[in-house]
């Protein structure tokens, strides 16, 4: 059995039906951009992805913003026992420009529990930006455990674990121009492990 076959079968294994479709992500991509655009008409937006996951998502809403706009990216790391997040977060990479003064809107791909995009709340506030936003493509809130404001969301998910259009499972399948659910039955030896983790 060749390499290629059995990358097949792997990815079989692992993923499973189609939660959101590539048409309904643009339908929604550009129904979210053209509401940013009448909410920041006139004024100074930079729009700020953490890596690795929301690049996908950044990319393609900053194509239906009608502004000009300015970008940066930040990365972060979360650490936990195992694969749990505690909420402990370290920026590994900083931001390249000052925020003072600046209406500023944070664009991710999924918020879970809240723990991680609450630090990151409380880190930029403290740099004086004009305004603070959420744009986040997935909202988990039935796992949330933080008090926080998302002023614009694309889809509300339940318990699934998912995969696609940014989203990981081990570092792969990012790429998938759709969103799928995981196999359970399949993955939920991993699944088991970082159940209260929010790495989807």
């Amino acid at each position: 059995m060749n390499e290629q076959i059995k990358r097949n079968l792997l990815r079989n294994d692992i993923i499973g039906k189609v939660l959101f479709s590539s048409e309904d992500i643009q339908k929604k991509v550009i129904e979210l951009g053209n509401k940013i655009t009448e909410d920041y008409i006139g004024k100074d937006l930079l729009l700020i992805s953490v890596l690795r996951g929301g690049i996908i998502f950044l990319t393609d809403l900053i194509r239906h913003i009608d502004l000009e706009i300015c970008l940066d990216i930040m990365s972060i790391s979360t650490y936990g026992i195992g694969e749990s997040s505690t909420g402990v977060v370290r920026i590994t990479k900083d931001l390249e420009e000052p925020i003072e003064g600046m209406d500023v809107l944070i664009v991710e791909d999924i918020i879970d529990t809240g723990l991680t995009i609450s630090y990151l709340m409380r880190t930029l506030k403290a740099r004086y930006p004009k305004s603070l936003e959420i744009c986040t493509l997935l909202d988990r809130n039935v796992r949330r455990i933080t008090d926080i404001k998302i002023k614009y969301v694309g889809f509300n998910i339940g318990e699934n674990y998912i995969v696609g259009y940014g989203l990981d499972y081990k570092q792969k399948f990012r790429n998938l121009n759709a969103i799928h659910e995981l196999k359970i039955d399949t993955v939920k030896k991993d699944i088991e492990s970082i159940k209260n983790s929010s790495i989807f």
